[in-house]
């Protein structure tokens, strides 16, 4: 063992065995405040949360909550919590910029999703940390070391359902109605802007999505964006039920004319040139589809229609999806 990894064994025992002793300090739960009092007592009392991983014993009113996916900041923001921390994508160095930059001012970054730094994450001394199965399965014991960690199983299709769950754990259930309800109000104002259900259901709407190193994803009805097509009550191309579990059917630009429906959204993941949106497009077999010839490919932000997963993103993407297609 090299003096390094030496170093870096003990740095994460340290923040493990920290974590561990201020768990045990505020680990009871209810609101017996016997033992304390005024704001201590507030940061003392937990309430129990139920969990992918368990019961965990979540602060009773989280300030210093840290997140670790786009989905959960995107929640978080949009139940008026400002996290101290978050992950950034790979491919980019801030937050999303469908975000308000106001609303992500002086949030640390702690590292990439998937790949969180946790020294940087335990320097925040968080209450709060939350994240997913998926993401970070694999980092439960050490995040939770440091502070109460909150997983759903995953991210994408499920992005309601993890919302009710980050709503419970910090505390903003109230909050968490009025955001649905304006959601939904939003929805039937987007669908009567489309010309009415029976006009939005007759539109067969694709979502293609340009992934560098990998071949294009023509998106099914089981992801973020399937979902919220759905809540407008847009038809689907038959392809999208030979989606892989529902996600999405792969397919070489040489078979790009499977994508074809009366209206395409399309984004990149990466470099255009690398995903090979560039070439794509400009194909004879692109500029063949239907929905080109009708004027009715659009490109949108990849960050806000696929990687947003949450409200905020859901507001966004309805007045852009309304603007385009009633152009």
């Amino acid at each position: 063992m090299t003096a390094l990894t030496r170093r870096r064994t003990l740095s994460l025992g340290a923040l493990a065995l920290a974590g561990s002793l201020a768990l045990s300090a505020c680990g009871f739960s209810g609101s017996d405040s016997s033992s304390a009092s005024g704001g201590d007592a507030a940061s003392a009392r937990t309430r129990t949360v139920k969990t992918v991983m368990g019961d965990v014993k979540v602060p009773v009113d989280p300030q210093r909550v840290v997140v670790l996916d786009t989905g959960e900041l995107d929640s978080a923001l949009s139940l008026g919590v400002r996290p101290v921390g978050a992950t950034h994508s790979a491919t980019e160095k801030g937050f999303p910029t469908y975000l308000p930059a106001e609303k992500t001012k002086g949030i640390e970054v702690v590292g990439e999703i998937a790949n969180p730094n946790l020294e940087t994450v335990a320097s925040l001394k968080p209450d709060l940390i939350l994240t997913s199965k998926v993401r970070d399965g694999d980092r439960y014991d050490q995040l939770s070391a440091i502070a109460p960690t909150v997983m759903t199983e995953s991210t994408g299709s499920a992005w309601k359902q993890n919302f009710q769950l980050h709503a419970q754990a910090l505390g903003k259930q109230a909050e968490a109605k009025k955001v649905l309800t304006a959601y939904d109000t939003h929805v039937a104002e987007v669908t009567e802007a489309l010309g009415g259900k029976a006009k939005a259901a007759a539109t067969e709407v694709n979502f293609v999505r340009f992934v560098e190193g990998a071949d294009i994803r023509i998106y099914g009805k089981q992801n973020y964006i399937g979902s919220i097509l759905a809540d407008l009550g847009l038809g689907r191309p038959a392809i999208t039920d030979k989606a892989k579990d529902g996600f999405s059917y792969d397919v070489s630009p040489e078979k790009i004319d499977l994508a074809d429906a009366d209206v395409i959204f399309t984004s990149t993941y990466g470099s255009p040139e690398k995903a090979g949106t560039t070439k794509t497009l400009n194909s004879g077999l692109w500029k063949g589809l239907k929905a080109s010839k009708a004027g009715k490919v659009f490109q949108v932000d990849d960050r806000l229609w696929i990687a947003g997963i949450g409200y905020t993103a859901a507001d966004k993407i309805l007045d852009e999806l309304q603007a385009d297609m009633t152009k």
